[in-house]
């Protein structure tokens, strides 16, 4: 028989700050070496779960619980957050707020330090974890200089040097490339399957966590469990449309097809479906709309460096008013730093030209009132407690009416899914409601161009269509929408065209159903296909226009 490692009976829990609780008579038993993937929209309680585990509850934040937490048949309530962390490991989701070493080496040995390790075994143990996590390299480098997939082997090493039974990952995908985010769930099943120990997955992106096998899937919204069991039962229903979380692009795309998944014995991946009569029309060739002549902004032989480091290598790009552009490439390809100098954030070369005239030599403040810019992490942007406020923020510097000013902010928050939340501190959101309220802060000024890194980053499917969906008003009206991100059905969705970065250099301008089925760029820039290529591959119809019928059939729904 199984033994339980985590118990929860009947458990609630309210946090001092709130009125109402945000975990409801929860009952979920986890059996040792099991892999359980934790879904939900934002807000749902599912991150309160994982802190509930790794004792930042209560420990960090207080708040009531009512009936029982269990781990390894321990009251969870009882132990220190150090008597917890021998129990469960955590990798955050914004591994930069993990790191405490000045080098990898360091890192991999603070959890050693803290438990007096001898200086002959810890060289041996961050020696081991290093190898298997393929670090040997970096053990010298700063953790932060490193690119995003290489954070989140450091972040996994760090903890799993401790040899903790239990590993959580809080959304461990957030902030990597498509290729980047395929190697951690692929390196998470490997570790699981090889140290046994007990893995729970807390994360948005569903299909790719299913790109390798989970026990099961718990399903969370309004701080209850809706759904504990296999991953098949819950791909056949409409329960994950139903609470905001996006099913695998190829379901998806099958259901369009009004194909009936009752007819397969297993849903859970293309491999395993049969496919026999899927009824497959003419499918549609993909119009590719020739952009406008004018320019609205031109970027010329643009090349920026940090120190001997040349990041932006003689970019050249034209940008239309009114198109929906989006900025892809792998972990450190320059993405970020291209949107950096059109706001005049870095010392670039070349010339970057507005309405064919130059602009360089425009201060930050005269930049902002044409390019709004949301940044990748949110704490980078947000300076204000309360949530109304920092919305307000840039009218009030503006010297906005106040009643102007709350007829605009509310409006920009009930549209970014915050209104129930304006009275809120920030502190208390999630990592993916903060990036919700900077985007906000953003919208709120109506700049002509809106620049966005990894404007989904976090978010749940209803939240992910509300904001993108506003950002097509914004860009019917007028408005360019600029999007970096590594989200590639973001990219098939909500834009018109995509270029792809790589060390530096443009090397695709196109149509991004074109970018995702050709494969030297895919390669070469850390990306992956989407499911609907490989449903092609198997249905024996072309990619393009598989694609191509699935972005039409989005756009009318």
């Amino acid at each position: 028989m199984k033994k339980a490692i985590i118990e929860f009976e009947n458990f609630s829990f309210k946090y001092n700050a709130q009125q109402e609780a945000t975990l409801h008579e929860i009952d979920l038993t986890i059996y040792q070496g099991e892999k359980v993937l934790i879904v939900g929209p934002s807000g749902s309680g599912k991150s309160t779960l994982g802190q509930c585990l790794n004792g930042i509850i209560p420990n960090i934040y207080q708040g009531t619980k009512t009936g029982n937490l269990r781990i390894d048949g321990k009251d969870a309530f009882d132990l220190s957050i150090y008597e917890k962390s021998l129990f469960v490991s955590t990798v955050l989701q914004d591994t930069d707020g993990q790191f405490i070493g000045l080098s990898v080496a360091e890192d991999l040995a603070f959890a050693l330090e803290n438990d007096v390790t001898a200086l002959d075994e810890m060289k041996e143990r961050i020696r081991i974890w290093a190898e298997r996590l393929d670090l040997r390299d970096l053990l010298t480098h700063r953790p932060q200089d490193l690119s995003g997939g290489q954070k989140q082997r450091v972040s996994l090493a760090g903890v799993l040097i401790d040899e903790s039974p239990i590993l959580l990952f809080d959304e461990p995908l957030a902030n990597l490339d498509p290729k980047s985010g395929q190697d951690t769930i692929e390196l998470i099943d490997r570790l699981h399957k090889e140290q046994g120990t007990t893995t729970i997955i807390i994360e948005h992106r569903l299909e790719d966590v299913l790109y390798r096998q989970v026990d099961r899937i718990v399903l969370v919204n309004e701080g209850r469990i809706l759904y504990n069991g296999a991953p098949d039962a819950l791909l056949r229903s409409e329960m994950l449309f139903e609470n905001g979380i996006r099913e695998p692009l190829y379901i998806t795309t099958l259901r369009q097809l009004g194909y009936d998944l009752d007819q397969e014995a297993d849903v859970t991946s293309i491999e395993k479906l049969a496919l026999t009569e899927v009824p497959v029309e003419a499918l549609p060739e993909l119009v590719v709309e020739e952009r406008a002549e004018n320019p609205l902004v031109e970027v010329e032989h643009l090349r920026v460096a940090y120190g001997d480091k040349e990041v932006l290598k003689d970019v050249n790009l034209s940008i239309c008013r009114g198109e929906r552009l989006a900025i892809i490439g792998k972990n450190g390809a320059g993405k970020s730093t291209l949107a950096k100098a059109l706001c005049q954030f870095v010392a670039v070369s070349g010339d970057i030209l507005w309405n064919g005239q130059s602009v360089l030599g425009d201060s930050i403040k005269e930049r902002a009132e044409r390019i709004g810019y949301v940044l990748q992490n949110p704490n980078q942007m947000i300076s204000q407690t309360m949530i109304f406020d920092e919305v307000a923020l840039g009218l009030r510097l503006r010297g906005v009416a106040e009643e102007e000013v709350t007829q605009k902010v509310e409006a920009v928050l009930r549209t970014c899914g915050l209104y129930a939340f304006r009275k809120w501190p920030i502190s208390a959101l999630s990592f993916g409601q903060k990036k919700r309220v900077t985007i906000a802060s953003i919208l709120v000024l109506n700049p002509e161009i809106i620049l966005l890194d990894e404007p989904t980053a976090g978010q749940d499917q209803r939240n992910y269509t509300e904001i993108m969906d506003f950002l097509d008003e914004l860009n019917q009206q007028g408005h360019t929408i600029i999007m970096i991100t590594h989200d590639m059905q973001l990219m098939l969705d909500y834009s018109d065209r995509a270029i792809v970065l790589v060390d530096g250099q443009i090397v695709a301008d196109s149509h991004p159903a074109h970018i995702l089925t050709n494969q030297e760029v895919i390669q070469a820039a850390n990306l992956k296909e989407t499911s609907i290529f490989h449903l092609a591959e198997k249905l024996e119809v072309d990619a393009l226009a598989l694609t191509q019928f699935y972005m039409e059939r989005e756009r009318k729904e």
